[in-house]
């Protein structure tokens, strides 16, 4: 099974979901942007401090800080296969990942995308009943992805590192057919 590793897909598609199930399966490092940002906040480090002064200004946290986060976490662990979850969202932040991952000779091995049909996102997102999740928000959501994030599927594509799995069914079937593709 490759080890490095980076989920793709619209929210609501499960990435996180089967981000746990891949990595508790494989031992290996689950890479979450926002968990590697609040432990940054609660650990009151350096980053951390400059994390939660831009985010209490209502702003989002820049590519370079991300990119730090994430260099730390990832100088932490060299050598282990990780998962990452959340981060690269846009091109610059890929291009800028790009050049950490050569340094550390931890190049992503392939880039899962989870696929599932717009109608399938929204009902699974409002099914989750989350205060912030009215279909209002959640389409907005979707469009954010398509204009920022969704680029990187070519991206990616080019670069021969994407396979595409459906994100439709269980939670279940959906880490058999992501695992069947990795192996």
């Amino acid at each position: 099974m490759k080890t490095r590793l980076l989920l793709l897909g619209p929210p609501g598609a499960g990435k996180g979901t089967q981000a746990t199930r891949l990595c508790d399966s494989n031992g290996i490092n689950h890479l979450s942007m926002g968990d590697l940002l609040r432990s940054e906040v609660i650990a009151k480090s350096e980053l951390g401090k400059q994390a939660e002064f831009v985010i209490s200004q209502g702003e989002l946290v820049s590519d370079e800080l991300v990119l730090a986060i994430v260099e730390k976490q990832m100088r932490s662990i060299s050598g282990e296969g990780w998962l990452l979850d959340g981060f690269p969202r846009t091109i610059p932040q890929a291009e800028a990942l790009a050049p950490l991952l050569t340094e550390l000779q931890q190049p992503i091995e392939t880039v899962v995308l989870l696929q599932l049909n717009e109608s399938m996102l929204i009902k699974r997102m409002l099914d989750r009943g989350r205060a912030d999740d009215s279909e209002m928000v959640i389409r907005n959501r979707l469009r954010v992805y398509q204009t920022k994030t969704a680029p990187l599927i070519n991206y990616y594509q080019e670069r021969g590192l994407l396979v595409s799995v459906s994100a439709h069914g269980s939670v279940e079937e959906v880490t058999e057919r992501i695992t069947n593709m990795l192996s």
